[in-house]
């Protein structure tokens, strides 16, 4: 793979404005890798990028797809790494942001995703199971197959552990196997990660979902469900629009709903730090108390990849 950046790190750290401060500074182009802003007119609820910071610098692989399209690990693939031979022919730096640790490990180690195509009577099979039995039952089933990709997919993200099953269920082999088949890090390739103190990040938190209430978060996932969209989709069922799903149709009050968006962000931010620990070596992490010194540090490292 060409010589990329990446720039990771938990939810609300403040990802989006350190990439900015770097393409005021640098021949820099970004490459999406958050798992919800590949949607379009999920806006708000993604905190994605405004038009304004897109203007700033060219952002790849964000509103690609409609919130009922399929989007797999291999589509993100495909299209991140057109984006980055698309920026480096321009002469710039790819810097892959986001918070999505299989996006930016598979794209970062190479992982060798199966082109295993959706079965959907596998996957109507395996949704009533979870109906029926509740997602513990099909996460059993995934379990008993291969506990090391149970170990790493957790019961709660029902449409990943049924993509696994539905890997076995196509090819015989683990989903393990399939998954994470990785290399090393190229040489000239970069990732780095910004941190911050748990309570500072926890309260950047619950500001973010304020605002993002007060910016008419309820009434994007209003209009989503108006343009026919249903809750039950897999983008519709992500954090925040679940539970603010749950309010516009009435099943809610307010403060419950910011209450239960803010916890369960929070128990995102947890699972996050399993895909980036602070004691992985491959990850230069820096401390976002001080934001101008994280942009040095960080042109620092970009100036080394351009060399």
């Amino acid at each position: 793979m060409r010589s990329v950046v990446a720039l990771v790190g938990p939810t609300a750290v403040g990802k989006t404005d350190l990439a900015l401060a770097l393409a005021d500074r640098s021949p820099i182009e970004i490459v999406n890798a958050d798992s919800r802003q590949v949607y379009r007119f999920m806006d708000i609820g993604t905190s994605k990028p405004s038009l304004l910071e897109r203007e700033r610098v060219r952002h790849h692989v964000i509103d690609v797809v409609n919130p009922d399209d399929e989007f797999s690990l291999s589509t993100y693939l495909h299209m991140a790494k057109e984006a980055i031979e698309e920026v480096v022919s321009r002469g710039n730096v790819p810097v892959v942001v986001g918070g999505t640790g299989q996006y930016i490990w598979s794209l970062m180690e190479g992982w060798k995703v199966p082109e295993v195509p959706p079965d959907a009577e596998f996957r109507l099979e395996m949704e009533h199971m979870a109906s029926v039995q509740g997602n513990g039952a099909v996460h059993g089933e995934l379990e008993r197959i291969d506990p090391v990709a149970a170990t790493r997919i957790q019961s709660t993200n029902l449409r990943r552990v049924i993509r696994a099953l539905e890997l076995h269920h196509a090819t015989g082999r683990l989903p393990s196997e399939l998954l994470w088949r990785k290399s090393p890090i190229p040489e000239g390739c970069v990732v780095m990660g910004l941190g911050l103190d748990r309570e500072c990040l926890f309260a950047r938190v619950d500001a973010r979902i304020d605002r993002m209430m007060a910016e008419g978060f309820a009434e994007e996932v209003k209009s989503l469900f108006e343009m026919g969209y249903s809750p039950s989709l897999p983008a519709m069922t992500s954090i925040g629009y679940r539970e603010v799903g749950e309010y516009v149709i009435g099943e809610s009050d307010i403060d419950t709903t910011v209450m239960r968006v803010k916890r369960e962000t929070r128990r995102l931010i947890r699972r996050q730090h399993t895909w980036f620990r602070p004691t992985d070596e491959r990850i230069t992490w820096l401390d976002n108390v001080r934001p101008s010194e994280a942009v040095v540090s960080a042109l620092r490292m970009i100036e080394g990849v351009v060399r």
